[in-house]
């Protein structure tokens, strides 16, 4: 094979793991806790979202792919359509702008993003729907940090399988 077509092939494979992957977050994150009830807690999608604007390094990608992971998200659930989405492009915004900062590839560093940006996006969906909605919604700091703890826990694990789908370039 030459190497324009090896290009060709590792591009079009970047776009479908750039749809697929956040697709299986969500859908996993839609069907799955209807079976197992206490999987309900993780936000895959959000930790993808984090993934993906970490290791993109650019505050503008990060706010389209949090903008269309949080609106797919919103599509298929029972939420205001519009919730998911302001949130989302906040974290891919603020993920983006933390790696041109910090050195992300390390695993601890990862965690410790990922339990930020949970509560970040739990204290921020909170204050979106009572502020656009008015809909009293409760939020429980304690609990929310246990969630992120959660979610810190799962993301490094997490993260090395999305980092084995890269392509070299």
């Amino acid at each position: 094979m030459n190497e324009a077509s090896l290009k060709d092939r590792d591009s079009k494979f970047q776009w479908v793991k750039l749809a697929g992957v956040p697709l299986a977050a969500i859908l996993f994150q839609v069907y799955v806790p209807r079976f197992f009830t206490y999987l309900a807690y993780l936000e895959l999608p959000l930790l993808v979202t984090v993934y993906f604007s970490l290791s993109r390094r650019s505050p503008v990608a990060g706010v389209l792919y949090g903008a269309s992971v949080g609106l797919a998200q919103d599509s298929l659930s029972h939420h205001p359509l519009g919730m998911y989405g302001i949130v989302k492009t906040l974290v891919g915004y603020f993920a983006a702008f933390v790696s041109l900062r910090f050195d992300v590839r390390n695993p601890s560093v990862r965690a410790i993003l990922a339990f930020f940006f949970y509560f970040f996006h739990e204290f921020f969906y909170w204050v979106l729907t009572r502020a656009l909605l008015g809909q009293p919604v409760d939020f429980s700091p304690a609990r929310t940090l246990v969630l992120a703890v959660l979610n810190a826990a799962v993301a490094p694990p997490l993260f090395r399988i999305l980092d084995k789908l890269k392509t070299t370039e």
